[in-house]
């Protein structure tokens, strides 16, 4: 049972301000480095109605607890490279791109395989919920997100996994009609992630499909986009097409990208470096000023309670 408290973790109330600020990422520069193009124009701004909201607040993950980023800030200052490479960019550029209908792929090492609407799965699972989380992205900035979504561990559950499964492996959307970043060698398409079968069904891994109680929009990775707070923000896949149950550890796009700067468990650790900066510190976005707020990092992104354990023996340091 989570003690919801204030804990010496807590951000505070500075965590998040109205103020909009933009900013060109250090990936961004580092793909300008080695000559990747930009990308073009597409889609839409918000996805229509999806099952099961207004979510109920989850009293263990409370608005009360965290001070969330303003909705225009969460949906204004995105990574998605299929609809840019700039911060600004996403919104503007997937503003009609219509993810409705959406079926979803649950496949792999289960017994329970399907290709199902993303509605009708909302509603075996039991609907959604809304948590409020941490977002600490590789890059050094961070927000404070209240998702809409269900646990991953019921996802999990419903596709009942084999015995040899050992991870799960995320994909998003491949439509580069659509999708017009696919159309350029920005990374290796489709994006994909993963996860150990044990970080999946850790209560804190999330399946998004909303933000503030509305349906998750486009440039935040509508329909279905991964959530784990303890982890850096690339990990969550976004407009999940696929989720596969794997015996082997997949390799996730940024990993293929640039094996020397991003590795697989991705977990937040203020005390190993990036390779080009440090990560001991974050800018909190709408945090105040004109480059944000910064404040210290905290361990698994101030999830350690929940998530340590995950991590027994395991080299921390070894996060490339």
């Amino acid at each position: 049972m989570l003690i919801r408290s204030p804990q010496d973790w807590e951000l505070p109330e500075s965590a998040a301000t109205e103020e909009k600020f933009y900013h060109l990422s250090k990936r961004r520069d580092f793909l300008k480095s080695i000559g990747v193009a930009g990308v073009a124009l597409a889609a839409r701004d918000l996805l229509g109605a999806t099952a099961g909201f207004p979510a109920k607040e989850n009293p263990a993950y409370p608005a009360s607890a965290l001070k969330p980023t303003s909705y225009d800030l969460i949906t204004s200052y995105n990574n998605f490279y299929e609809f840019g490479t700039d911060k600004d960019e996403p919104k503007p550029n997937s503003k009609k791109w219509k993810p409705e209908p959406w079926t979803v792929e649950i496949a792999g090492l289960i017994r329970n395989p399907v290709k199902i609407d993303v509605n009708d799965l909302i509603g075996k699972l039991g609907g959604i919920e809304q948590r409020v989380y941490r977002m600490r992205c590789v890059e050094a900035w961070s927000m404070v997100i209240p998702w809409d979504g269900f646990p991953l561990s019921k996802l999990v559950a419903f596709a009942d996994p084999k015995p040899e499964a050992k991870f799960l492996k995320l994909t998003t959307i491949l439509d580069p009609k659509n999708l017009p970043g696919q159309q350029e060698n920005i990374l290796r398409w489709p994006y994909v992630e993963g996860l150990h079968l044990d970080e999946a069904n850790n209560e804190l891994a999330f399946i998004a499909t909303g933000i503030y109680g509305k349906p998750i929009p486009n440039q935040n990775g509508a329909p279905l986009r991964l959530v784990t707070p303890w982890k850096y923000g690339f990990k969550g896949v976004k407009s999940i097409a696929k989720i596969e149950f794997v015996a082997e550890q997949p390799m996730n796009t940024w990993r293929v990208m640039a094996p020397r700067e991003y590795g697989f468990l991705a977990n937040v650790n203020p005390t190993v470096d990036h390779p080009r900066w440090s990560q001991a510190s974050e800018r909190i976005i709408g945090g105040g000023g004109l480059l944000g707020a910064r404040q210290k990092t905290l361990m698994f992104n101030g999830y350690e309670k929940q998530v340590a354990a995950l991590y027994q023996g395991v080299d921390l340091k070894k996060f490339y």
